[in-house]
């Protein structure tokens, strides 16, 4: 297997650390090429080295056409439409690619991989449409439209990733030339789950502060709510051991220790508090698992070699179905219907702080009427979590034909992917609303002070967003939260100041 196995927690440095051993050991992909230069000579029959693609495999292309055979699988397939990538998640590809060639069983070319390696170390990112993959034979047109740069063909992103560049213009610019694609590395470049498996890494990296950020929201809004801790014991989640559970659990007690406002209302006689706050650690913590399992699977996945056939050291060339999508588009599936429940319960929480609660103004405004108060900001929440409602639905319960009935079950895997993205996208920001919201909140229950990992991020908060006092531009106050919670400020500034989050 590969030199360095990549972790979705150490994502990017793993990838760099294993794509610098490859170039120092190259063995097993020298080997694995040797098997297929071999067995251009052996007059044996090889799907996609010496014969045509999906329901035309059984057409045996001539030896003076299979340079070019290469080159047209790359152009044909990259029929890609809609949006492109953001380059980030496009890099991620490529460095996916790079690190599952490495492994060594698909035979490609030196000459191929290590301008893969160039394009990667230059910043030379390859422009990828995000529409055309049903997840079938891996990634094909993303995956092409990855690898036309080789050709010449095709564009990169510009240094910001703003703008394109035709490749021919950056390659010129470079003094280099295409490359020619040699047998089996047309194939070996688009079969392949490097779409899918991009999205997935970058969404449940991002995942894995984004749940400890949705605990600490949580947080603040039950001491805002003067809501009890009863429900965080450690006895009742240690009959139900769920891991996740026991862990959300155990964050929320860390970060109200020495509360003052939980002392202030032990005695009040309430009984119970809603959902959204006493069942903070059965919510968060079964998204947490599932998010666990999901990052179980790509990591299986982005250590695996996805394309087809594979190249074997007993000089087997083998074909078979590693490219298809399935255990990715179920998990992907999977990770988005998590997701999309951290920012269901965030919501409620977010809408049950406006309603006047033991002592806190209606709408988190003295003056209301003239001011709407935090009304609004709520109504941008609930349109996201609706939003995510029909996001949610698997794509991978869909499949259609391609291929003439050749490729007759598909995965649907790339449509998960596109989609999990955007309800990540949607759950930060309805947490960064529940954040200044919850901010706002605690602001009325001054003096007294919340626990010491809510102080902490109530401080945070409030150096980015300060209390408002009347109506004013909360569009800036999103955008704020968001970066808070992306640029993992919040999360980062709990855990220093002394509050272990897991």
């Amino acid at each position: 297997m590969a030199n360095v196995p990549v972790k979705v927690s150490t994502l990017y440095r793993d990838l760099e650390e294993s794509i610098r051993e490859l170039k120092k050991n190259p063995g097993r992909v020298l080997k694995s090429r040797k098997i297929v230069e071999a067995a251009l000579s052996d007059g044996k029959t090889y799907y996609g080295i010496n014969t045509g693609f999906g329901v035309l495999a059984t057409k045996r292309v001539s030896a003076e056409e299979l340079k070019k055979l290469q080159k047209n699988l790359i152009i044909s397939h990259s029929v890609g439409v809609g949006n492109n990538i953001p380059k980030e998640i496009s890099r991620l590809m490529l460095m996916l690619k790079i690190h599952s060639l490495g492994i060594g069983y698909s035979g490609i070319s030196a000459d191929t991989l290590n301008r893969l390696i160039w394009f990667l170390e230059e910043d030379l990112i390859p422009v990828v449409p995000e529409k055309g993959s049903v997840g079938a034979s891996g990634d094909l047109a993303p995956l092409a439209h990855m690898a036309l740069p080789l050709l010449g063909l095709g564009s990169f992103w510009n240094e910001k990733g703003t703008d394109v560049i035709e490749a021919a213009v950056v390659l010129n610019g470079k003094n280099a030339e295409p490359i020619e694609l040699q047998p089996k590395d047309g194939l070996s470049l688009i079969n392949g789950t490097q779409l899918m498996s991009a999205y997935g890494g970058f969404v449940l990296e991002k995942a894995l502060s984004l749940l400890k950020l949705a605990d600490i929201a949580a947080a603040m809004s039950l001491e805002a709510l003067q809501g009890s801790s009863a429900p965080f014991d450690e006895r009742i989640h240690a009959i139900r051991p769920h891991q996740g559970q026991m862990k959300v659990a155990e964050n929320v007690r860390n970060l109200l220790m020495n509360s003052e406002i939980l002392e202030s209302h032990r005695s009040c006689g309430k009984v119970q508090d809603p959902y959204c706050l006493r069942c903070v650690p059965q919510v968060h913590g079964a998204s947490r698992d599932a998010i666990r399992h999901a990052i179980s699977v790509v990591e299986t996945e982005i250590n695996s070699v996805t394309d087809n056939p594979l190249v074997f050291e007993n000089g087997d060339i083998l074909s078979g179905g590693n490219f298809h999508g399935q255990p990715l588009a179920l998990v992907l599936d999977f990770a988005k219907i998590a997701l999309a429940e951290i920012a269901s319960i965030s919501e409620r929480r977010t809408y049950l702080l406006l309603e006047g609660h033991d002592g806190l103004p209606t709408l988190l405004m003295q003056e209301t009427g003239i001011n709407s108060g935090f009304m609004i900001p709520q109504y941008t929440s609930a349109a996201l979590v609706s939003e995510n409602k029909v996001l949610a639905h698997p794509s991978s319960v869909d499949s259609i034909p391609t291929s003439l009935g050749q490729e007759d079950h598909v995965s649907m895997g790339s449509i998960s992917a596109l989609h999990l993205l955007k309800i990540y996208e949607n759950v930060e920001t309805v947490l960064g609303i529940e954040l200044f919201t919850a901010a706002q909140a605690l602001d009325f229950r001054k003096p007294l002070k919340s626990g010491d990992g809510v102080e902490t991020a109530h401080k945070i908060v409030r150096e980015a967003i300060p209390h408002a006092t009347e109506d004013h531009f909360f569009k800036d106050d999103i955008n704020r939260a968001i970066e808070l919670i992306s640029s993992r400020k919040l999360v980062d500034g709990v855990e220093s100041s002394g509050c272990l989050l897991g």
